[in-house]
């Protein structure tokens, strides 16, 4: 049956506009006024997703249609969403913008499979009637796209917001729901996004100014109007699985700390669908591996911790002491940083856990920015051969001394740049560690592979205990 769901997709003209700021703003402001809500990411960010779950108090969830299906992403937003909250899903670059000329992938194509208004993020900077034309473009170009409201950012003052909100108001007609001038003080960024909440020394405060903001500039009860206009959408269409009966429970370690925080909610709940007890560590502040029978490294900045990674000389050692004896582990981007000899930023050497052979550096520019789709081709302890992968990279680290044969490495890349030589996946014994970041509902046969993997193990170390 068609449920009320009231939602809002929040974009731009183009990325680096404001919404992050904005859906921030909103959602923290909601959440101080008693009103529940619940955030969504468009595309495969993860530190945007970390923050805009700390300012609803909620499990923010990615809407990538590239990595998981627009089937998939439908059911995902069906299955968290009802008549009791407020979606807030943000968008990523330019309302318009994909894969390819049609936008086939955009934030444009998510707001009409989500039947859900558009509230237009506009940076105004140095512009007054022109912000109407722009305005006036994105409404025209597509009209199956509900253009919901527009919020201006970048005002320079009252004259500057007063002009661009008549020339909208008689040239549009699309309401004004906020206008937002500029700050002083901005959310700080590093790399290709912002500072993750983990680093961040006063997340909280940040988002108590936000939320502020949003009270003095945003219409907040006008967005919660545009919100309830949406149409019903069928529903629910639940997802939630219970744990494979029959197969031996497993152990699987995930490495979670503020050098190690790139990791999908579904990716998680696919490893205990499948049968694993799922077990958090910190390589950091841990001495050793507990007992696993296998473990999980994503993503994150490993180099801002670099230090503390190499000090912890004990949990390195007890890992590569864990990998020589057979555990199987899957690592992705940072994770691969970790399982190297040595990492070098700024000409300076920072030892590793030395599971794989190889030195990695830190660059100044990005060594990998998009999507990937990779073919395993060679032999690993996760993989059928054959599979092809849909992923993506975004790292600034390159592997600059890679000792071994090509065989060790898996994936031949069909998109992406991969490990060296449009090639990806390192293999060593049971270790896979890829640039490659893969979402659970996109790659089923990732969290099977990774459960049948420890599943193995644990009966090999069994075997050879009796």
């Amino acid at each position: 049956m068609n449920q009320p769901r009231p939602r809002l997709v929040l974009s731009a003209l183009k990325g680096g506009a404001g919404k992050t700021t904005v859906s921030l703003a909103l959602l923290a402001a909601w959440r101080s006024m008693g009103l529940q809500a619940v955030p969504f990411k468009k595309g495969p960010d993860y530190i945007d997703t970390a923050w805009l779950a700390r300012a609803a108090g909620a499990t923010c969830r990615n809407l990538d249609p590239y990595l998981i299906g627009w089937d998939q992403a439908l059911e995902v937003f069906v299955d968290h969403t009802g008549p009791d909250n407020f979606a807030v899903i943000e968008g990523n670059r330019g309302l318009y913008d994909g894969l390819d000329a049609a936008g086939s992938i955009s934030t444009a194509e998510l707001a009409k499979k989500l039947k859900a208004p558009v509230i237009l993020i506009v940076d105004c900077t140095k512009s007054t009637r022109t912000i109407a034309a722009l305005v006036y473009g994105c409404l025209k170009f597509d009209p199956r796209v509900s253009l919901g409201g527009v919020v201006l950012n970048y005002i320079g003052g009252d004259r500057h917001e007063r002009v661009i909100r008549e020339c909208i108001g008689e040239s549009v007609g699309v309401p004004v729901l906020g206008a937002i001038p500029r700050q002083r003080q901005e959310m700080p960024e590093r790399h290709m996004g912002l500072v993750p909440t983990f680093e961040h020394p006063e997340a909280d405060r940040t988002l108590d100014w936000l939320a502020q903001l949003a009270r003095d500039h945003l219409d907040l009860e006008g967005l919660a109007r545009v919100a309830r206009s949406a149409p019903g959408l069928d529903g629910p269409l639940s997802q939630v699985q219970e744990a494979r009966p029959g197969s031996p429970k497993v152990r699987i370690g995930v490495i979670r700390d503020s050098a190690f925080q790139f990791y999908y909610p579904e990716n998680i709940e696919a490893l205990e669908q499948e049968g694993a007890k799922v077990v958090f560590i910190s390589a950091l502040k841990d001495r050793a591996l507990p007992e696993l029978d296998g473990l999980y490294i994503g993503g994150g900045f490993p180099e801002t911790q670099a230090q503390m990674l190499a000090d912890n000389v004990s949990f390195r050692r007890s890992l590569k002491a864990e990998a020589e004896a057979g555990l199987p582990v899957y690592a992705e981007c940072g994770g691969l940083m970790y399982l190297s000899r040595t990492l070098i930023m700024d000409g300076q050497e920072f030892p590793m856990s030395g599971v794989l052979d190889l030195v990695v550096d830190v660059q100044k520019k990005p060594q990998g920015h998009g999507y990937t789709r990779v073919r395993v081709d060679r032999e690993n302890p996760f993989y059928p051969l054959g599979t092809e992968l849909k992923g993506h990279e975004f790292h600034y680290s390159r592997v600059v001394n890679l000792t071994g044969r090509e065989e060790n490495l898996a994936f031949e890349s069909l998109r992406g740049q991969g490990v060296a030589g449009k090639r990806d996946g390192v293999v060593k014994n049971n270790v896979l560690a890829t640039y490659t970041h893969i979402h659970a509902l996109g790659t089923p046969c990732w969290a099977q592979g990774v459960v049948k993997a420890a599943q193995d193990h644990s009966l090999r170390r069994k075997s050879r205990r009796s």
